[in-house]
């Protein structure tokens, strides 16, 4: 099948065109013209030649160029010659003949599709990118957290009470007895914990990546039972078991972290989660991640011989009495029903023996004095 239309030919050696009338057979793969002599005194003289030439030119043999709405063909060497064609279904014909031939490559083939095709690519693109940051990103910088040296969690941590002028206002004596407390506890921790009793009417109590296990008296003065204390104490001891605060950290710095790690910067990735070292009490775990606290925090309770129910008790009596006013324990640890739920389940469920403990009832009660 042969296709003819009007096209523009630049023989390389002259600025003046020629319009032509272009063959494209489709069965052998080559285009044909016919340049004229020169027809005008005016036209430049080695414009064409001296008499009709033929030319025969094997579409293997072409460097194919868009632009805009047109097709250039450029053929030879010295001098490279040019033939601009702008019949649309011309060009059509010979897309589909670079197809077929697999000589269109797929970005080429990707150019000529209908503007639905491109506008459907984009937000197919544009998905995939928001999904992949949301989700998927995170979760990479979460378990990139293996790569980062557990001393670093030590340093983020100094960083933070160094920072963080309200940690100057700990009442040393209650920290003597809270850390006494948690001494007669087996909390299954890999890294020395250090207990904190800051004064500050503050519902809330956070671990820190270095073993620091900051408690307010906000959230001690709630308490009713050493029950609840173990409880809360062996939930945070579980966060830094697991490393929960680093990987939050990195989960939420994805972005920047991302960023320096392709560029191989690994100052980078350390100046990052350094910049932004006083997120670490504000920091909202995951469901995993307190699923995976309530857990482990429960077996250390049941490990002591302390009654589990504290865990109940406390989380409950903390969303009753603060039902208006979130308290910040709640909002960065989400004790939903579902959690509370589960750790009935498990009380119900597993096996675990009770013994009042006289020694550390004697210094919760000197807590709470």
């Amino acid at each position: 099948m042969t296709t003819v239309s009007k096209s523009v030919f630049y023989d390389g050696r002259s600025s003046v065109p020629k319009t032509i009338d272009l063959f494209f057979d489709a069965t052998k793969g080559q285009f044909t013209f016919q340049i004229e002599p020169k027809s005008s005194v005016n036209e430049e003289e080695n414009s064409f030649p001296e008499r009709s030439a033929s030319y025969t030119w094997l579409i293997s043999a072409i460097a194919f160029e868009h632009r805009s709405t047109a097709l250039f063909l450029q053929h030879g060497e010295d001098p490279i010659q040019t033939i601009k064609i702008t019949d649309a279904a011309l060009i059509t014909s010979i897309n589909q003949f670079r197809k077929t031939s697999g000589q269109l490559s797929w970005y080429q083939t990707l150019l000529h599709k209908p503007l639905k095709f491109h506008v459907f690519l984009a937000l197919f693109l544009l998905t995939i990118i928001g999904l992949s940051y949301i989700y998927i990103l995170p979760w990479v910088a979460e378990k990139s957290v293996v790569l980062i040296p557990e001393s670093y969690d030590d340093s983020l941590g100094e960083t933070f009470i160094d920072e963080n002028s309200l940690l100057g206002n700990s009442q040393v004596e209650k920290t003597k007895i809270l850390n006494d407390f948690a001494a007669n506890l087996q909390l299954n921790n890999k890294k020395k914990l250090k207990f904190k009793v800051i004064d500050a009417d503050i519902m809330n109590a956070y671990a820190l990546p270095d073993g620091t296990i900051v408690v307010y008296t906000g959230i001690l003065n709630e308490m009713n039972n050493y029950d609840e204390l173990v409880g809360l104490i062996g939930h945070e001891a579980a966060h830094v078991n697991n490393r929960h605060s680093m990987k939050m950290l990195c989960r939420n710095l994805s972005g920047y972290l991302f960023i320096s790690t392709v560029l191989g910067d690994v100052n980078g990735v350390m100046a990052v989660l350094g910049d932004n070292v006083n997120t670490l009490q504000s920091l909202s775990f995951s469901r995993e991640y307190e699923r995976e606290a309530d857990e482990e925090g429960f077996a250390i309770v049941t490990k002591n011989h302390v009654n589990p129910k504290g865990m109940v008790t406390l989380f409950q009596r903390l969303q009753k009495e603060h039902s208006i006013e979130m308290p910040e324990f709640l909002s960065t640890h989400p004790v939903t029903k579902e959690r509370i739920q589960s750790i009935k389940t498990m009380i119900s469920t597993k096996n675990h023996v009770i013994q009042e403990d006289f020694k550390l009832k004697a210094l919760f009660e000197k807590l709470q004095k």
